[in-house]
């Protein structure tokens, strides 16, 4: 019976052990699950804090990026709004008016001012309306003409704007046609308003390789790339590691398809425009078009993740073979602890490193970053603490920022850190202190109180403090402009209103007032010219209209009622005022009354008139009077020429005759003279013009006074051009100018002298004609009197000089031809008669009828 039985025993023993074996196996695997589901579980929260980690690293470099580049960007505008501006800048007269040398001497040592300090521009220039280079920063390109369609929209006045990425280094690469380039450049437009609808063009061009170097700097510490965009998708400036060349377009980015414009700021982790996963944080600029995008490879992230990752197969592996045996989990748990502590001083490495990248960051920060205790006292402060005291930063742990500022701001400083205020939401106050340099600076503070981890308590705060003086300094400027126009709209005595593009009045000054005999308080916000009779209002309007839709300035005059009833002429200016988007604020009307000059002109045109009447009566006077003198004269010279050939043999009588012959031919010449002035001065002679060759008119005049030139042994030099001189004159009248002047020139010039006659043609398209004599000059004061009528030079008041009336009579021919004639003395020789010039210039072409009266008046 034994043997048989011993199974049995052995059977019933072992069905504990091996109930307790499978006890045992199913605990090990449920503990092994759940050591591994736990350990899943942890892996898989690492995962996410690590990339919540990497995106805040993304979202606070683009943060510092962008902040970066809007301050790079918004100093380049603060030049050009300086530059607009500054005194340094000349106030050009017209859109294409060329400047003096010392004006665009000034206007360029003033823009290559605006460069200095100024790492992000290339380049700044002043530009007319029709792309001519007017000045610029850089040598040689003055007086370029540039494609301004490249340069798109002007902004409006006031403000500026960033235009499209153009490939180019400087203003040469801006001219019309393809240009290539490696390099490529940003513009920044900024209009300058001369008024009177006259503008030029501020133009300065960013380096986007510079904002490129300030990517790749901040990008040193953190593997990744970093993009800056326009708010279209256009490519401005990259790191190197991405592989799009600037100018391309990111529109199939995510966050220009998903993200923009709803949000302005974010990060999430997806494709980017690096190939592969990215984390990609953005944040577009506070005032510009402009994308900041940093992106970090999924991997990269996760790198730490990934060693976490054997720290925690190496627990599992542990703890299964802890749960296998207990000698062997010792062991085995001994090494684990081991690897557990190893992975425990790096993850505390990590974390030191990373607080020293942040502390890295923070001391790259143009604004004052700093923490404090629950008390307000400074625990921590970045390198911007140097703005706000002397003192080392080591020194300001323990100070309170209440006591760096002035006496009467330390209330509000210290309302910020009141424990007993809201600790959910930031608190901000301006503030003023005596920086280092002795300056007074103001700063604008924000703070938010920090709270236990369970929220159930404060343990301090955190803020920032930005420096705001030139802000505030610009802002009382713009309030003292604004104030001082007013009084100068006050202060003018011409009657000024502004009206809304609806017609409707927004301001008046007094003078207007004064006119109208209307209050302001009663006229604003009214109707334009409610007031006033519906047709005489229908002038304005159609006149409003014609602005408001093509702009400019118009002037137009009309009778407008005074306050006292009666009507006066008033010359009205309009323009049409832009609104800070570019559309139409309203206009600006000016009037002037101008009825006491209407009066006068009236009053002038009269007198005038009674003038011309006494003239021509006078002209009718004096040449009756010449023609009645010319019958005695007639029969005073026929009898002296009969008495000189009959007293041929008795001398002293035919010397009687003689005399009587040249006193009668002097009167004649005399008689002559006045009928030609009285010709030309009345409606009795006229002018046939026709168009001549005048190199052939003045020859015909050489060879008749070739006679006389030769009994006084005088030399002729005529130069004239091979080409046609062809004017419009009168042959006659114009051969008379010649003579008298050449006869005036023989007259004077001394026996074997020179005459010099010359004829060209200006650039001006007139014909000068100069007759120059070796004679004894014209003193200086009697250059413009010797053309007057019966005045003669003193130099030749001898008898040699006639009647005095030729000179005044040429006068009378050439500006009758619509020129003019005038003496100057030559240069002196050291001769004793140095002579004078005789200036003749006449227009090519004669506007008007072919027959002119000879009536000046």
């Amino acid at each position: 019976m034994g043997p048989r039985s011993s199974p049995v025993l052995l059977q019933s023993s072992d069905a504990p052990a091996v109930s307790q074996r499978l006890r045992v196996y199913l605990a090990a695997c449920l503990l092994s699950l759940a050591l591994l589901l736990a350990l899943a579980v942890l892996a898989w929260y690492e995962r996410n804090e690590a990339l919540s980690a990497a995106r805040a690293r993304a979202e606070l470099m683009s943060r510092v990026l962008e902040d970066q580049i809007t301050r790079a960007v918004e100093a380049a505008s603060l030049s050009l709004r300086v530059l607009a501006e500054s005194p340094a800048l000349p106030a050009w007269l017209a859109a294409d008016a060329a400047a003096s040398s010392a004006d665009a001497a000034t206007t360029q040592a003033g823009l290559r001012q605006a460069l200095q300090g100024q790492t992000v521009l290339r380049s700044v220039a002043l530009l007319s309306p029709q792309g001519r280079v007017l000045a610029s920063s850089e040598a040689g390109e003055a007086g370029l003409q540039v494609e301004l369609s490249l340069l798109g929209n002007w902004p409006g006045d006031g403000v500026d704007r960033l235009s499209r990425m153009l490939p180019g280094r400087g203003v040469r690469d801006l001219r019309a046609g393809p240009v290539t380039s490696p390099v490529s450049m940003l513009p920044l437009l900024r209009q300058l308003n001369l008024g009177g609808g006259r503008r030029l063009l501020l133009l300065a061009l960013i380096n986007p390789d510079t904002l490129a170097n300030y990517q790749s700097q901040a990008l040193a510490d953190l593997q990744g790339a970093a993009l800056l965009s326009s708010f279209d998708g256009q490519l401005l400036a990259s790191s190197e590691s991405v592989p799009q060349a600037p100018g391309s377009r990111l529109s199939g980015h995510p966050v220009f398809s998903d993200w923009l414009p709803a949000r302005e700021f974010g990060s999430y982790v997806g494709a980017g425009a690096v190939a592969g996963t990215q984390v990609v944080a953005f944040r577009a600029s506070r005032t510009r078009p402009l994308v900041l995008l940093v992106e970090q490879p999924v991997d990269l992230a996760l790198q730490s993740w990934r060693d976490m990752l054997y720290v925690l197969l190496g627990i599992a592996v542990a703890g299964t073979l802890l749960i296998a045996g207990a000698t062997w989990v010792v062991l085995r748990s001994l090494r684990s602890s081991a690897r557990g502590r190893a992975a425990l001083s790096r993850a505390h490495e990590r974390v030191a490193a990373r607080e020293q990248d942040l502390r890295v960051l923070l001391r790259s920060l143009q604004e004052f970053v700093f923490r404090t205790d629950a008390s307000g006292a400074i625990s921590f402060v970045n390198a911007r603490w140097a703005s706000l005291s002397a003192l080392p930063s080591r020194d300001a742990q323990g100070l309170h920022l209440a006591d760096l500022v002035v006496p009467e701001h330390r209330a509000r400083v210290q309302a910020l850190f009141d424990p007993r205020g809201p600790l959910e939401e930031a608190r901000t106050a301006q503030f003023a202190l005596v920086a280092p340099d002795g300056r007074m600076r103001r700063f604008e503070m924000s703070v938010l109180p920090l709270q236990e981890a369970r929220g159930q308590g404060l343990t301090g705060f955190a803020g920032s403090a930005v420096d705001v003086t030139e802000r505030c300094e610009a802002q009382q400027s713009l309030q003292h402009q604004l104030a001082f126009s007013a009084l100068l709209q006050e202060m003018s005595p011409l009657p000024v209103s502004m009206f809304d593009a609806a017609g409707r009045y927004v301001t008046v000054n007094q003078a207007w007032e004064e006119f109208t005999g209307r209050s302001r308080f009663a006229t604003i916000g009214q109707e334009v010219g409610g007031f006033m009779p519906k047709a005489e209002r229908s002038v304005h309007d159609d006149q409003d209209a014609r602005l408001l839709r093509e702009g400019g300035r118009i002037r137009y005059e009309t009778q407008i009622k005074h306050r006292d009833g009666s009507l006066r002429d008033m010359l009205i200016t309009k323009v049409r005022v832009p609104d800070q988007n570019g559309g139409v604020a309203g206009i600006l009307c000016t009037l002037e009354d101008v009825s006491e000059f209407r009066a006068a002109e009236r009053a002038t045109r009269e007198a005038r008139d009674v003038a011309q009447e006494a003239s021509r009566a006078k002209s009718e006077f004096v040449a009756n009077i010449s023609h009645e003198l010319r019958t005695p004269l007639q029969s005073i010279l026929g009898f002296s020429e009969l008495g000189l050939a009959r007293s041929r043999e008795q001398p002293k009588l035919g010397g009687m005759f003689q005399d009587i012959q040249q006193a009668g031919q002097r009167m004649l010449a005399l008689v002559n003279d006045l009928l030609d002035v009285s010709k030309i001065e009345s409606a009795v002679g006229t002018f046939d013009l026709e168009r001549c060759d005048l190199r052939g008119l003045i020859q015909g005049v050489m060879r008749e006074l070739e006679p006389l030139m030769a009994r006084r042994t005088l030399r002729l030099s005529l130069r004239q051009p091979a080409t046609p001189l062809a004017a419009k004159v009168d042959p006659l009248r114009f051969q008379q100018v010649i003579r008298n002047v050449m006869a005036n020139a023989i007259k004077f010039s001394p026996e074997g002298g020179a005459l010099d006659v010359r004829a060209a043609l200006t650039p001006q398209g007139e014909v000068h004609i100069t007759v120059a004599d070796q004679g004894p000059g014209i003193p200086q004061k009697e250059l413009e009197k010797i053309f007057d009528a019966f005045v003669q030079s003193s130099q030749t008041k001898d008898g040699s000089g006639g009647t005095g009336l030729g000179l005044a009579i040429c006068r009378k021919i050439i500006e009758v031809h619509g020129g003019r004639i005038y003496a100057e003395n030559r240069v002196d020789d050291g001769s004793d008669n140095p002579g004078a010039i005789f200036h003749i210039y006449l227009p090519l072409r004669q506007p008007g009828d072919s027959q002119l009266m000879g009536n000046l008046d």
